[in-house]
């Protein structure tokens, strides 16, 4: 079996990290799913994915994330899901 140093130890633990990382990343952003409103979390903050408040939607809230222009998105009150760009929730609050 053949030694290996410390120096070539570190290069492979760092470079399997950072590649898992990488890939873990990629994973969370394909694999989000939709909040359902029926959930309890969803139900407790009335989230709908059509807003009853004209001029108050996901799209424009201080919580989403990701990219403009999309029908779904990443949202802070609700961690690895994602929410409806015309939705709306009790928590909204408009961004600054």
């Amino acid at each position: 079996m053949k030694s290996v140093n410390r120096r070539d130890f570190l290069k492979l633990t760092g470079s399997g990290l950072i590649g898992m990382t990488i890939g873990g990343v990629a994973l969370r952003a394909n694999a989000q799913e939709r909040v359902d409103p029926a959930s309890q979390q969803a139900a407790a903050l009335k989230y709908v994915e059509k807003s009853p408040v004209e001029g108050s939607y996901c799209d424009n809230c201080m919580y989403i994330a990701g990219e403009d222009g999309a029908d779904w998105r990443p949202c802070a009150i609700f961690p690895g899901k994602v929410v409806a760009a015309k939705g709306w929730c009790s928590a909204w609050m408009k961004k600054p």
